[in-house]
C-alpha cells in the first residue's frame, strides 16, 4: 500500500461517490485530506467522519470550483494551515443528458464550467506551490464517454475529452518542476449518478462491458492513488482506463 505520510491531498468533489472513495482511500495511507464540496454540508461532513475513522486529519473546503477567484483562495487557505499541497483529485462534475437539439445554454455553460474551467482553476491554483515544493501530483477525472462519445451526452463526452487534452499540456508544461499530470478515465461507475438508470437499461449497459459488472467507486479510486503515488514516478501524460474494457 502507498504510503503518503506527511503530505496533503486535496479532492474535488469530494463529498459522494468517486471523490469520497478517494478521499478515503488517501486517508487510510496516512494523507491529510481537504475535502472540496459545492453544497452538500451532510455528505461532506460523513466523508470527513468515514475520512477520520480512517486515519486521517481532515479538513472541509465548500467553494464552486468553476469560481476561479475561490479556488485560489481556498487553496491558499490549504497551505497556510497545512504548509503544503501534494496531490490534487480534479474529480468534481456534473452531467446534464439530453439531445443536442433540446440543450439548454445554461446546461451547456454549467458543464464546461465545472467540469473544465473548475478542472483548469484548480491546477492553476496548486501548480505554484507544488513548484515551491518540487513536487506533486494532479490527478484529473475524464470518462470513457471522453474516448468513445455516448448519444444524449455531447456536452459531458466534450467536457471529459478536454480534460484529456488538459492532462497532456499540463503534464509538458510542469514535468520539469517534478509535478506529474495523468487521467483516469471511468467506464459505469456504481454511483449515485448512474443509480438512477433504468434497471434494464442498467443490464444492457453491462452486457456491453466484458468484465460483466459496473465498477465500483474503490476501483477507480485505487487507479487515482497509484497515480498520485511514488510507484508512478515516472508517469504523466498517461490516461488509465478503469472501465472493465468496456473502452480498450
Amino acid at each position: 500500500m502507498s504510503d503518503f505520510s506527511g503530505q496533503v491531498a486535496l479532492v474535488t468533489g469530494g463529498s459522494r461517490g468517486i471523490g469520497r472513495a478517494c478521499c478515503l482511500a488517501f486517508a487510510k495511507r496516512g494523507a491529510k485530506v481537504a475535502v472540496n464540496y459545492a453544497g452538500n454540508e451532510a455528505a461532506a461532513a460523513e466523508t470527513a467522519r468515514l475520512a477520520q475513522e480512517a486515519g486521517g486529519e481532515v479538513k472541509l473546503l465548500r467553494f464552486d470550483v468553476a469560481d476561479g477567484v475561490a479556488a485560489a483562495k481556498a487553496v491558499e487557505e490549504l497551505v497556510s494551515d497545512w504548509g503544503r499541497v501534494d496531490v490534487l483529485v480534479n474529480n468534481a462534475g456534473v452531467a446534464v443528458d439530453g439531445l443536442v437539439v433540446r440543450l439548454k445554454d445554461e446546461d451547456v455553460e454549467r458543464q464546461l464550467a465545472v467540469n473544465v474551467k473548475g478542472a483548469l482553476n484548480l491546477a492553476k491554483a496548486v501548480s505554484r506551490p507544488m513548484m515551491k515544493q518540487r513536487q506533486g501530483a494532479i490527478v484529473n477525472l475524464s470518462s470513457v464517454v471522453g474516448e468513445m462519445g455516448n448519444a444524449g451526452q455531447t456536452v459531458y463526452s466534450a467536457t471529459k475529452a478536454a480534460l484529456i487534452g488538459l492532462t497532456k499540456s499540463l503534464a509538458r508544461e510542469l514535468a520539469s518542476r517534478n509535478i506529474r499530470v495523468n487521467a483516469v478515465a471511468p467506464g459505469f461507475i456504481d454511483t449515485d449518478m448512474t443509480q438512477v438508470i433504468p434497471e434494464a437499461q442498467r443490464q444492457k449497459l453491462i452486457e456491453l462491458i466484458p468484465s460483466g459488472r459496473l465498477g465500483t467507486a474503490e476501483d477507480v479510486a485505487n487507479a487515482v492513488v497509484f497515480l498520485a503515488s511514488r510507484e508512478a514516478a515516472y508517469v504523466t501524460g498517461e490516461v488509465l482506463r478503469v472501465n472493465g474494457g468496456m473502452y480498450m
